[in-house]
């Protein structure tokens, strides 16, 4: 996937430079670091153990051994211990010299590991055995990619997809590489290539609409991130988000904006999670933005909370006041009902902000614990933002070090911070009775 937030900022009508050095193309190898060497001797003992599971006689004993060395080699990739599963291939290679599955997964174990020269030998040295196996010269491409010879990687891809053109990664990893030898054209028909084979790729769409908007072609670039935004791309949901905001594409609609930004936050989208911070702090009136942009802001809030009704449409509302959190709560949906209250009382619902903090004193018996930390990840972040109500609330928190070490200080200096007439009566309370603190729970 193209991850360049240069890339992405030409969707915010930021220049970039002509060239973007492309983040690696995994192509499913692994990145991860396995352990040191020294932690590698006992493979042997588990592929041992493996082989007694084996049918007996349904290899040449040989190839029998390769095998089982090979099925725990790819174990050890899988998990990320890179150092074992070398171990464990070579010794496969050893037992079977001609298994092309135990050189091309080495192959993965040595990149893995950063020694990119090793892996371009082991590769090189197979497809001269076997110039058909198409999983090796794909794999073959991502080395010679994270060695940026994009020449030489582009003539691997092409050659895979003569023998399969049906192969989706190799049509992502392709426009990729193009994209770094500055052929937009081709990178984005290399990704429309793909989503032939595969029309509901998510990374493939969220790539092309990257591209398509580096390309100055945004009334194109907005569906494809919308439907890779619809797909679950957590990145694709942000810039759907901006483009409802801003009307790339679509009509300007800001209570949208929110539901796309909302998602991706969840997601740990950090631009989501500033972009949606910003206008909190508008509809509060406090950016400096003009009574208009408040006024616009509050209402997208407003309109976000009703259209969370239509997410759940079997649920039933019972009054104005109520919350579809609530109402799933109602339905024994523990898990979900927190994450909609959390959502609802980010768009300023007080409603959900009360039954969070009742949440996260008491629990529900049978479906949530007390002191989840997902709430009080909520009250923090609201607090930072200087919201009242969370700042009294997670006072009270520290102050009774409930599901949070017991820190007085900190709960005073949050209050000490809220001028509100609730924060410096629970500050007096504080103080009268030193340690103990007799606060009840709001209902």
């Amino acid at each position: 996937m193209i991850r360049s937030a240069r890339c992405e900022e030409a969707f915010l009508n930021i220049s970039i430079p002509p060239l973007v050095l492309l983040a690696m193309v995994a192509a499913g190898c692994s990145t991860a670091t396995g352990p040191t060497p020294a932690s590698a001797p006992a493979a042997p003992a588990r592929a041992a153990q493996t082989e007694k599971s084996l049918p007996k006689g349904t290899l040449d004993p040989r190839e029998a051994q390769a095998r089982v060395h090979l099925e725990v080699g790819r174990a050890a990739i899988a998990r990320g211990d890179m150092a074992a599963a070398t171990i464990l291939l070579r010794e496969a290679l050893r037992w079977e010299p001609e298994l092309v599955e135990a050189r091309e997964s080495l192959a993965r174990a040595l990149y893995g590991m950063g020694d990119l020269d090793a892996a371009l030998d082991e590769l090189r040295g197979l497809l001269r055995q076997r110039p058909d196996a198409v999983q090796a010269r794909l794999t073959l491409a991502t080395v010679l990619m994270a060695r940026q010879d994009w020449s030489s990687a582009r003539t691997e891809l092409e050659a895979v997809l003569r023998q399969q053109p049906d192969l989706v990664q190799a049509h992502y990893n392709l426009g990729a590489v193009l994209y770094a030898m500055r052929d937009l054209n081709g990178a984005i028909h290399a990704y429309r290539r793909g989503l032939t084979h595969s029309p509901n790729h998510p990374d493939v769409r969220y790539n092309l609409a990257l591209l398509l908007t580096v390309a100055h072609r945004g009334a194109e670039a907005t569906p494809e991130f919308l439907v890779a935004a619809q797909a679950g791309h957590a990145r694709a949901q942000y810039f759907a988000g901006m483009a409802y905001a801003r009307g790339f594409g679509v009509d300007r609609d800001l209570s949208l904006a929110i539901t796309w930004w909302s998602r991706a936050a969840e997601r740990d989208v950090g631009e989501a999670q500033t972009v949606l911070r910003d206008l909190r702090q508008t509809a509060l009136g406090r950016s400096g933005r003009t009574p208009t942009e408040h006024q616009a802001a509050e209402q997208a809030f407003r309109d976000h909370r009703l259209a969370l009704w239509n997410e759940f449409p079997e649920l039933a509302r019972a009054g104005a006041d109520d919350t579809v959190g609530a109402a799933l709560l109602r339905q024994g949906r523990g898990r979900e009902a927190v994450r909609m209250l959390i959502r609802e009382a980010s768009a300023f619902s007080e409603p959900a902000q009360g039954l969070l903090e009742s949440l996260y004193d008491h629990g529900v018996q049978g479906q949530l614990p007390a002191h989840d930390p997902r709430i009080l990840e909520y009250f923090k972040t609201a607090a930072d933002e200087g919201l009242v109500r969370p700042r009294i609330t997670l006072a009270r928190f520290y102050a009774a070090g409930l599901g949070v070490p017991k820190d007085m200080a900190r709960a005073i200096d949050l209050l000490k911070a809220t001028p509100h007439e609730d924060a410096q009566r629970l500050l007096q309370e504080l103080s009268a009775a030193g340690e103990a603190v007799p606060v009840p729970t709001r209902p």
